[in-house]
């Protein structure tokens, strides 16, 4: 027998899309049905879809996009001071997220500038610092081919770890991570977050450049490919990416003359994010090698300055599109509740753009004791990545779906069609100026981001 006489011979199979009621009208009837999900694009951007297909190739424009993604090679390879690499004055201050203003700025990241300030010597005193405010010169760190977690505030005078790919010529830069608690990326500027900046730069940095000089460059991709079948998930879980990380550190660092060795030593062991920015920058480089391609509507970039949240398209270049930050669901520390929280805040969601953090979540189940939900939701989370990515990472690899590739390459066109929005995990920073860090959970991108995204796609591939 054929399969056509089987198909017309045999039971009824019907599949439904949409709305309930046909299912339920057909079993009604007898006959067994297969439910799937679906649904229309997002309103406003139907037209922008058909015109972004109609004029370019997209699934060739965003296989380029992500092909170069994936194709980066992040090596740890120096430390530098940040305006010794970057274009900056003396009241040059660089931060998380889309453009801001200092009028605009947020509590946590009003405070961090006030703190940078303060480490500068720009200001003597926290009233100072807030009086100067106006006068500085703002700029995105994702403008200087940088990175920050939370408030993401990089001054003239900090290290800055250098990143380099060795299958390209990108570099990306980030400052080095300072531990949890009240530090300046959560908005804190007391005298001991202050002395603690001045330590990384007169020690940590300096003694990493010479572990770096005398153990060669540093295999980032590498670390964070280990670490995922380790239990992290690269953002907000680092601890093994940290001791991967440590271990290639410690024989140059012991082995190495002068003063301070030990204690930097106990410093990274002790800091279990200090991973975190390294991944940030191992990401930067990605996104940077995939932006510019026409009619790519592949984002190259997710960022949060405390006010808004904004994202890039690989096909839109520069370009930004914003909305309200929105407020994360998580977990408290302490007395700390909902209402001591600011809104979603830091370019650390570079991490899920390059298909880590949010995107790799089934990778660390013990990720949901930090940021809340279950294991089992986690897997979930990431299973609905795949919806709205482009590939599968050929390196970063989830063991408990039989090593599949984490998702990577958020697809604006794929997020429009399906209403799947990008879930980030994260730390929450407390509204008020000079708190700190306040707990960490979950949060979706918000939605008009991504139409604003498609629609402007549209006319600049119109405009082609």
């Amino acid at each position: 027998m054929s399969r056509l006489e089987r198909l017309l011979t045999g039971e009824p199979r019907v599949a439904t899309a949409g709305i309930d009621l046909l299912a339920e009208g057909v079993e009604a009837q007898g006959a067994a049905v297969t439910r799937t999900e679906w649904h229309p694009p997002l309103e406003g951007t139907e037209d922008a879809l058909a015109a972004i297909t109609a004029a370019v190739d997209l699934r060739a424009a965003n296989e380029e996009a992500v092909g170069r993604l994936v194709g980066t090679h992040p090596h740890w390879t120096g430390m530098a001071v940040a305006r010794e690499v970057m274009e900056m004055g003396e009241r040059t201050f660089l931060h998380a997220g889309p453009p801001l203003q200092w009028d605009d700025c947020s509590g946590p990241m009003r405070g961090a500038l006030v703190g940078a300030m303060l480490y500068e010597g720009l200001a003597a005193t926290p009233e100072e610092a807030i009086a100067l405010g106006p006068e500085i010169e703002l700029s995105p760190c994702h403008h200087h081919r940088a990175v920050g977690p939370m408030a993401g505030v990089i001054s003239p005078s900090m290290p800055v770890s250098v990143i380099e790919d060795a299958a390209g010529d990108g570099v990306s830069y980030a400052t080095l991570n300072e531990g949890l608690g009240k530090v300046l990326r959560y908005g804190a500027f007391a005298p001991e977050v202050i002395e603690r900046l001045k330590w990384i730069e007169t020690v940590l940095g300096p003694v990493l450049a010479d572990v770096l000089a005398r153990g060669g460059p540093i295999d980032l991709r590498s670390i964070i490919g280990q670490a995922l079948q380790m239990g992290d998930d690269g953002h907000n879980r680092n601890r093994a990416a940290t001791s991967l990380l440590l271990r290639q550190l410690a024989p140059p660092l012991i082995g190495g003359e002068g003063p301070h060795r030990d204690e930097v030593f106990r410093f990274v062991e002790g800091n279990d994010h200090f991973m975190l920015n390294l991944v940030m920058a191992a990401g930067k480089i990605g996104v940077d090698a995939a932006s510019g391609v026409p009619g790519s509507s592949m984002v190259t970039a997710m960022a949060r300055n405390g006010t808004e949240f904004g994202i890039r398209l690989s096909g839109t270049g520069d370009a930004w599109f914003t909305a309200p930050a929105p407020v994360v669901d998580g977990l408290y520390l302490g007395a700390f509740t909902a209402e001591d929280a600011n809104a979603d805040i830091g370019d650390s969601a570079i991490t899920e753009t390059v298909g880590l953090g949010g995107f790799a979540m089934a990778a660390s189940p013990a990720i949901v004791g930090f940021v809340g939900g279950t294991a089992s939701g986690a897997v979930q989370r990431t299973l609905a990545m795949y919806e709205i990515t482009l590939a599968e990472h050929p390196d970063y690899k989830v063991p408990i779906l039989e090593s599949r590739g984490t998702p990577t390459g958020i697809d604006a066109a794929r997020v429009v069609r399906t209403g799947v929005l990008p879930v980030i995990n994260t730390g929450i920073a407390g509204k008020e100026p000079g708190v700190g860090m306040v707990g960490a959970g979950i949060v979706e991108a918000p939605v008009a981001c991504f139409t604003q995204a498609v629609q402007a796609l549209a006319e600049e591939v119109a405009r082609a």
